[in-house]
């Protein structure tokens, strides 16, 4: 179980790391029957808040056995529904796992980098909104230097970070789900990555 790991998105092997941090994790998840939940925060209305809709969109094929998606660019998870979905997730599924996925600011010398932690999100925290913490397993995304004005810093974040981080984000889930749920092939036959 790791506590806090920050990934540089333009080190060559950073979608292999954050494969094998998350594959760590979710292992024994999978073996136990959870279901896991791949829970993408944020919105399509601010670029620095649509980190969590890109990478859901990104991953919107990968869903299959026991894997769930909540949040992407049509149906994103945000401030005014994250209390519904997150009461709709825990009434349809006992005892999931929860991978959330969100967007933060940070210190200028972690902006563009990942962090990934062993605890909950705390969506809106950026804006001072009081939203229920989220997630077993958290990935943020350091979108922009954090501060003053933070609706207007989120609304001036280059989409070329949000992109360089989606982009990481969504290639190391999907080859962790490759490497421990497996895949299915054309004829729906599921087989595992390991075999």
């Amino acid at each position: 179980m790791i506590k806090k790991m920050i990934i540089d998105p333009s080190s060559s092997n950073s979608i292999f790391i954050l494969r094998d941090v998350i594959s760590n994790e979710i292992y024994p998840i999978i073996k136990s029957g959870r279901t896991i939940i791949i829970l993408c925060i944020g919105t399509d209305r601010s670029t620095g808040d649509s980190l969590g809709p890109i990478v859901g969109y990104k991953l919107k094929l990968l869903m299959k056995n026991k894997v769930e998606l909540y949040g992407n660019l049509q149906y994103p998870v945000h401030a005014k529904n994250i209390t519904d979905v997150i009461n709709e997730i825990n009434s349809k599924y006992n005892n999931p796992f929860i991978i959330a996925i969100d967007a933060c600011l940070g210190a200028i010398q972690n902006v563009g980098k990942i962090i990934i932690e062993t605890k909950p999100l705390h969506p809106g925290s950026a804006m001072n909104k009081s939203l229920p913490q989220v997630g077993d397993l958290s990935i943020t995304g350091i979108v922009n230097i954090c501060g003053a004005m933070e609706f207007m810093v989120l609304q001036n974040t280059r989409l070329f970070t949000v992109m360089q981080l989606a982009d990481t984000i969504s290639r190391g889930i999907y080859h962790s789900m490759l490497k421990t749920v497996g895949v299915e092939n054309s004829n729906n036959v599921f087989i595992n990555a390991e075999t």
